[in-house]
């Protein structure tokens, strides 16, 4: 039996098979290539980049909660030109494609990260971390309000031709006015979804657990969902959708595919287990060859719903 066609398009980024690694679980790269050969992704997404080098928040910034973690890491990084020096050539070795995540506090920064990353023939798209406060606007997040959003993804668009991925805050009123506006702003695909706001306590002390005081809650406690939101979203749109959100078994990214995503993110479970990304595909692909399931595409969106 001929193995099944997993290859996925988003753009001019072409994947072989539909996994990546979601931002911030996965470093800038190099963290886990003793122990996961990087060719066998679809793609890697790495750690958010802004303009300039950040230092993230204070400590404690992690919380192992029931079914997931908390984190308020706080976007640490070596900024653009930090990452194209000390990152960059590290890939010149691998045939991966490379997925930049960026952020900004402003408009103009978000437009200048694309910028400068433009130039750089190695990096295959350019996800867009919309979760962010614009420090202009009294720190309102630009992925839950959609004017602010369409004025981002509309600021970054003007500045680059590479292929452009949203990633899409779930705490919204309707996910399908974003994805509309992600699509209408002429982003190539949307993620689904970042981590979801939460917080934890300690009893005794009565205070957070986290010294940001609340964070983003990931692993499988957020699958469900993020799978309602892909399966709405993708009524919605036809860009593709990259769903990610406490995958940690073949049969995790199976739903989000059959829920309507093109490709689909690993991401807390390569902490605790750094093959997850390789496992998923592996199980996917033995999956479908035991159905006779041809390609990815035939399995997309297939759910009786």
């Amino acid at each position: 039996m001929n193995k099944p066609d997993l290859k996925v398009r988003i753009g001019s980024l072409e994947m072989k098979n539909p996994v990546t690694v979601a931002s911030g679980t996965f470093g800038y790269g190099p963290e886990y290539a003793g122990l996961v050969d990087l060719d066998r992704l679809g793609a890697i997404t790495v750690k958010g980049i802004c303009t300039e080098p950040h230092v993230g928040n204070a400590t404690p910034r992690t919380f192992e909660t029931a079914g997931g973690m908390l984190n308020a890491i706080g976007l640490p990084g070596p900024g653009a030109q930090g990452f194209i020096k000390k990152y960059l050539p590290f890939y010149e070795k691998y045939s991966v494609p490379l997925i930049v995540n960026i952020w900004g506090k402003t408009v103009e920064d978000y437009s200048r990260v694309a910028e400068i990353f433009n130039d750089q023939a190695r990096i295959g798209a350019l996800e867009v971390n919309v979760s962010c406060p614009n420090v202009k606007e009294g720190g309102a997040l630009y992925g839950t309000d959609v004017n602010l959003f369409r004025t981002v993804v509309d600021a970054v668009r003007v500045r680059t031709q590479k292929p452009l991925i949203v990633k899409l805050a779930p705490n919204v009123a309707d996910i399908k006015v974003f994805a509309r506006a992600a699509q209408e702003c002429g982003a190539e695909a949307v993620s689904i979804m970042n981590s979801y706001p939460a917080m934890a306590i300690d009893i005794e002390t009565r205070r957070p657990q986290l010294a940001n005081r609340t964070g983003g809650l990931s692993g499988p406690a957020i699958k469900p969902i993020a799978v309602k939101l892909v399966w709405e979203a993708a009524r919605a749109i036809t860009i593709p959708i990259i769903g990610m959100g406490g995958i940690y078994t073949p049969e995790d990214a199976l739903e989000f595919i059959i829920a309507g995503a093109s490709a689909v993110a690993v991401g807390t479970a390569s902490f605790t287990d750094p093959s997850s990304a390789v496992r998923v595909i592996e199980g996917v692909e033995a999956w479908m060859a035991a159905k006779g399931i041809g390609s990815i595409a035939e399995l997309r969106g297939t759910v009786q719903a």
